[in-house]
């Protein structure tokens, strides 16, 4: 999948798809390495705190092992294109590991938390909202971010980004079918929005 973001000055900046990143970090290439890692922070983070309820300190400690299992297994990933449950993966386990090791003779069933795999899905679910909304136009996101994230009024927005109040539904409106599209298929929401 190739993907673009829109980068300060509006100008589209390739963005790697996970099997580009892989193949590049295979090459020993560090920045795709920070960038691979960068990608999937938030996202092995939210495992272990939101999944698994680790403390910040042991959350971040699996982190770590988690990152170090990455770089030093990536060569038997066998399909590039399933970086994100294998990360997941191992990030259970060594999420496991870690409440194991504070209690003796448990099983996995009986120490990962109930409704883990709920939190997994939704967590999988906001990581690809996260990625299609990088491909949109920088205004999209822009307006997009200030609604349902910062939960600004349409007046706000209006005000904010010099838009008259009365239009910001309509295009709320058409950058939500631009977001759909683009979970639905990338290559279709780099068309400009308007109004």
């Amino acid at each position: 999948m190739l993907s673009t973001a829109i980068d300060r000055q509006g100008h589209g900046v390739h963005q790697p798809s996970d099997e580009e990143l892989i193949a590049r970090c295979r090459d020993g290439d560090a920045a795709a390495w920070n960038q691979l890692v960068e990608r999937f922070s938030r996202y092995v983070f939210a495992i272990c705190v939101q999944g698994f309820r680790l403390p910040p300190s042991d959350a971040e400690d699996a982190y770590q092992d988690v990152f170090a299992k990455v770089y030093e297994q990536l060569h038997r990933l066998r399909d590039d294109g399933a970086i994100r449950p294998w990360i997941a993966q191992l990030t259970r386990r060594t999420c496991i590991d870690r409440l194991r090791a504070g209690v003796r003779e448990q099983t996995a069933e009986e120490v990962e938390p109930a409704g883990f795999d709920d939190v997994l899905t939704t967590l999988d679910e906001a990581l690809a909202v996260r990625d299609a909304l990088a491909t949109l136009p920088e205004s999209c996101q822009e307006v997009l971010d200030r609604f349902f994230a910062r939960d600004e009024s349409y007046r706000t927005i209006g005000e904010a980004l010099d838009i008259p109040p009365g239009t910001i539904a309509s295009r709320i409106s058409r950058c939500l079918e631009k977001l759909k599209s683009a979970m639905e298929d990338p290559t279709d929401a780099q068309r400009p929005v308007s109004g």
